[in-house]
């Protein structure tokens, strides 16, 4: 059983991470971030070799919803990916050499499985579990549902009772699936309830159900930037960062601001999803919003996948920005390259037309797609997606029946078929985004004789990468102080002095790309853009020797040169 094949246990992947540590020391260290609640690590991969020297880095996490478990794989397999790129292999994934070459010299920092304890829960019992399944809230006293297995089969799935009022209805020609009622349906009617009890039952209330009835906060609401209470924003936790596993991404994250890129992996839908995510485009920075149109034509070239604004296409109720997610902290807080992607595209399974927005494909289903889905599971997924109902006799609600769907195959994640497919072109699309970092050379120009014992030394510093040392035009405002210096020191045994100042401020220097359609690359004047990618600055001083130079900057580390003067 691989990653590549099936979707695994905590345990399951420790051993694969740790098995690539052992074998490839040289550039891969398993560390752990934190612990959950129940203790299990927060397991994470450093790829690359000298790994105490700061440079760019690219971040993917997974599994931060606990039954989205194909994040975990596909980061997994990026990881895999860019360990061979280390080892035994000079290409991957079709990528140039020099992209590769490229690679080599950026680290990875791969977080596979963000919320262990709820992927745990998810794999063992089947139950829907947003995050973690824990509740830590104080609770009046009123009915409201808890997951558990009732039959005694070890799932939690779904419960149907016959009811009048019941809003589902089985499809005559499908046993078992259950369809949204209609005008015209003539019965039997059905409730569908989550399969578990109702705490505090008074024996009439039975409470709506809801996704986050047994279980406290959505990960993806409890990040610090734009964070918002419980009354605002469901799932966000007591206070920013209450959970141990938010907290330990942003601690790690924050004391590493040379991390440039980011991949937040969920499923499901087929769609990659961009900042901003509380504003239209228009208020977006114009530099950043042509690197996303990048990212948005690598996505639609390598996955087939459309990039959407969150704002725009993923707002779930109109004008009601989400509070506290991971890829707003990313972006408007460490200033990176970040994005989110729901794999596994079940739409374009069945036929379903793209909407617009995107958030409407979850929403939007007719009865005729839902038929499309129980044969395209008998076709195409091995039937794992519906359980035949079994009747039980309920504690509390009398007679139900229990079975239904189990959606962690099928819906949640593809099918075990799929995942390697998926894990390539998510790999190939990522790993060209990570190539985008920025890389700051230091080349001798010129040494010049000032007199008989004194020089001037004139070096390049030029950033050869995409991306700007800044990473996002918006970024320059962020208390990350993203500028160039340069430095000289002459080396012990040296006799040289310096006469002019030691350091000396850069700035920020461009890359050399420029996103997609940007104001600059107008068919009518097609011209380059400066030199704003290099500066010559120079140093002065006397006597004879070694002279180190170095640039610095907080966002790619430090590049080198040593000069006799």
């Amino acid at each position: 059983m691989t990653f590549r094949t099936s979707y695994i246990t905590h345990d399951e992947i420790e051993r694969t991470m740790r098995g690539w540590a052992e074998r490839h020391s040289a550039v891969v260290e398993l560390t752990s971030i934190g612990k959950s609640l129940e203790g299990r690590d927060l397991l994470l991969l450093i790829i690359g070799h000298d790994r105490d020297r700061v440079r760019p880095a690219a971040w993917i996490d997974g599994n931060m919803h606990a039954t989205e478990l194909c994040g975990s794989s596909v980061a997994l397999a990026i990881a895999e990916d860019v360990i061979a790129l280390h080892t035994d292999q000079k290409t991957v994934r079709d990528l140039p050499l020099h992209v590769c070459d490229r690679l080599r010299e950026i680290l990875f920092y791969v977080l596979p499985r963000m919320s262990p304890d709820g992927a745990e829960a998810v794999l063992r019992e089947g139950r829907y579990v947003r995050s973690n399944p824990r509740d830590r809230r104080a609770h009046v006293p009123v009915p409201r549902w808890i997951v558990s297995d009732v039959d005694g089969d070890g799932l939690a799935l779904l419960m149907r009772k016959r009811d009048p009022v019941g809003d589902y209805v089985e499809a005559p020609d499908m046993p078992g699936i259950l369809l949204p009622r209609t005008l015209e349906d003539e019965g039997p009617f059905y409730k569908v309830y989550p399969e578990g009890r109702i705490e505090n039952f008074d024996g009439h209330t039975i409470p709506n159900p809801h996704y986050l009835s047994d279980n406290d906060t959505d990960a993806n609401r409890n990040f610090p930037f734009g964070w918002a209470p419980e009354h605002e924003q469901t799932g966000a936790g007591s206070h920013p960062l209450s959970e141990p596993e938010t907290r330990a991404v942003v601690e790690f994250t924050s004391a590493r601001p040379h991390i440039v890129t980011w991949l937040n992996l969920h499923t499901f839908g087929g769609v990659y999803i961009r900042p901003l995510g509380h504003a239209p485009d228009s208020k977006m920075d114009p530099a950043d919003l042509s690197l996303y149109n990048q990212i948005e034509a690598w996505g639609t070239q390598y996955t087939g996948y459309p990039t959407v604004s969150g704002y725009a296409e993923f707002l779930y109720e109109p004008d009601k920005p989400l509070h506290g997610d991971v890829v707003d902290y990313a972006y408007h807080q460490r200033g990176v390259l970040a994005y989110t992607c729901e794999l596994w595209d079940l739409f374009a399974q069945l036929g379903v037309a793209r909407k617009k927005p995107f958030v409407d494909h979850y929403r939007m289903l007719t009865r005729d797609d839902l038929r499309k889905l129980a044969v395209w599971d008998t076709d195409k997924n091995a039937s794992r997606l519906f359980r035949p109902w079994k009747k039980v006799q309920h504690g509390q609600l009398g007679e139900v029946e229990v079975g239904g769907m189990d959606s962690r195959v099928g819906i949640s994640n593809p099918p075990y078929e799929m995942i390697d497919a998926i894990c390539e072109a998510q790999s190939k699309m990522f790993l060209r985004v990570a190539a985008m970092a920025p890389a700051v050379v230091v080349e001798h120009v010129e040494t010049k004789r000032l007199g008989e014992n004194a020089w001037q030394l004139d070096v390049l510093v030029e950033n050869r990468g995409y991306l700007p040392t800044n990473i996002l035009g918006s970024a320059t405002a962020l208390s990350i102080d993203a500028r160039v210096f340069v430095e000289a020191l002459p080396a012990a045994s040296s006799t040289c002095k310096l006469a002019s100042e030691p350091r000396i401020e850069v700035g920020h220097l461009a890359g050399w790309g420029r996103g997609l359609f940007d104001a600059s690359s107008s068919i009518f004047h097609t011209r380059s853009r400066g030199s704003g990618t290099r500066r010559v600055v120079s140093f002065t001083g006397e006597g004879h020797g070694l002279l180190h130079v170095t640039a610095r900057g907080l966002r790619f580390g430090e590049a080198h040169l040593s000069v006799e003067v």
